[in-house]
């Protein structure tokens, strides 16, 4: 068999992704704040672009802090300077002490010890600072760092103990007692492998005599999860009011020891939209407010005229900028525009929900929006994706407004969102000592008119948090 080489051509259709198309995705996906730190990433490194500054009224020129003549610069009246610094009442402040220097009083206007600090300290720092502080070996306090780096947020020990002691090189009995002492220092309960052993840990220091408690909390925690008191006092013989007893002793433990030291993060959410009522109509506004707005630099624009000169290499990476910073100025009004236009149409659909609030919520999905506005249906959710709009209804993420459809008894339908604010309603009315359970919560909705399964009602539930019935139960 020969062996020969040919040269043929095929005519092929094929989906490129250029540079410019990927850049205008990537910026449809990007929140407020992460569009406003790829800008100025991109002003740092792109020389062409640049920030178009305010123009300032006439007449409104910033005053220098400083003066500078005869090449020095001379302090305001209104500033210290060295020469009039008073250094007898500086050094008077302050006196000798063990070599180094401490005021004889309070600094002038200093602050406090209290606001000198920066953060609280974390559960393992509070638990390496107790460690440090106890007379271990240095074997047993390797176990000791080794046990509270493999806590949890909650306090929980959530690596295998053998393991940790074979890294620490210790026998498992060492570590056993290692685990002890850990578990003595504060907070009560910490390192605990279990919640038995954590609320166990904690009666042991603050309820020692409490014998019904800790046998409630070794034999019968799913009763006392479901909150069958009646079933708890039957297994003991013991009255219902001894139970009852123990149970105000086991409510007030800590079943998450670490929960003081979790660090309280602050979600702070910028609207990418603004909707206002205006009289009968509803007006929609960018929020632009903290981006800066870009511009080709006038110079390098001369540059490129012939106005200055510029070498060939110069003038074609001037170019190559250039062409880069208007792709990502026209990726940003593009990006602008498609936010504004998704935000129109979804209150054109949703109108009954801003006029009338959560109950009138439509059901809708993104081709609705897709095919009202002409754009495909990813780049709806791209648009969609990480976007909060302000209302007179509050803040709502924009994915909020695609909500899947539940059919009515008589006919039609109504909005995923809607249905669990009507649980939320019937939950809220329902006897602390009888909850409803989801079947009659399913009972409930179809007075409503929603037809619903009792699988449904249960996911909605989970979805909102909210426990069980049998958890529910206040007696």
């Amino acid at each position: 068999m020969a062996l020969e080489l040919k040269q043929s051509m095929r005519l092929t259709q094929q989906l490129v992704m250029t540079p410019q198309l990927q850049q205008a995705i990537k910026l449809l996906l990007l929140s407020r704040l992460e569009l406003a730190e790829v800008i100025n990433q991109e002003m740092v490194e792109n020389p062409v672009l640049e920030e178009q500054a305010e123009l300032a009224q006439e007449g409104e020129a910033p005053e220098p802090r400083h003066s500078d003549d005869e090449g020095g610069v001379t302090p305001k009246k209104d500033e210290d300077s060295y020469d009039e610094l008073n250094w007898e009442k500086f050094l008077d402040e302050y006196i000798p002490l063990d070599g180094g220097y401490a005021a004889r009083g309070e600094p002038e206007e200093g602050p406090g010890l209290e606001n000198t600090l920066s953060k609280t300290p974390s559960l393992a720092e509070h638990l390496l600072w107790q460690l440090r502080l106890s007379n271990f070996t240095l074997d047993e306090e390797r176990m000791g760092g080794l046990i509270i780096g493999n806590l949890d947020e909650d306090g929980y020990l959530k690596g295998e103990l053998a393991h940790l002691a074979q890294e620490a090189e210790v026998s498992l009995e060492e570590a056993e007692r290692v685990l002890k002492r850990v578990q003595s220092f504060d907070p009560i309960g910490v390192a605990a492998r279990s919640l038995k052993e954590c609320l166990l840990l904690q009666l042991e220091h603050w309820a020692p005599g409490d014998q019904v408690a800790r046998t409630m909390v070794q034999e019968h925690l799913k009763e006392l999860e479901r909150r069958d008191y009646k079933a708890i006092a039957r297994a003991l013989r013991i009255p219902l009011s001894e139970v009852l007893n123990a149970v105000r002793v086991i409510q007030e433990l800590e079943p998450k020891p670490g929960r003081p030291f979790e660090e309280e993060k602050v979600l702070y959410i910028q609207p990418d939209v603004y909707v206002h009522k205006v009289g009968d109509e509803y007006v929609i506004l960018l929020n632009e407010d903290g981006l800066p707005k870009l511009r080709i630099s006038p110079y390098y624009r001369s540059l490129l005229r012939g106005e200055g000169k510029a070498a060939g290499a110069a003038n074609a990476y001037i170019q190559e900028k250039l062409r880069s910073a208007m792709w990502l100025i026209r990726s940003i009004h593009q990006r602008q525009r498609t936010i504004y236009r998704v935000m129109q149409s979804i209150v054109t659909h949703q109108r009954e929900f801003f006029e009338k609030g959560v109950g009138y919520l439509k059901p809708m999905v993104l081709r609705d929006v897709a095919e009202d506005i002409g754009m495909h249906e990813s780049t709806i959710s791209r648009v969609t994706t990480s976007k909060y709009a302000h209302t007179p209804l509050g803040i709502f993420s924009l994915k909020y407004f695609f909500n899947s459809k539940i059919n009515r008894v008589e006919g039609g339908s109504v909005a995923a969102e809607t249905v669990k604010d009507k649980i939320r309603q019937i939950l809220a009315q329902e006897p602390t000592d009888r909850p409803c359970s989801d079947q009659e919560i399913v009972r409930r909705l179809r007075e409503y008119n929603i037809d619903i399964a009792r699988r449904t009602v249960t996911k909605y539930r989970e979805m909102m948090g909210i426990l069980a019935s049998g958890r529910r139960r206040r007696s």
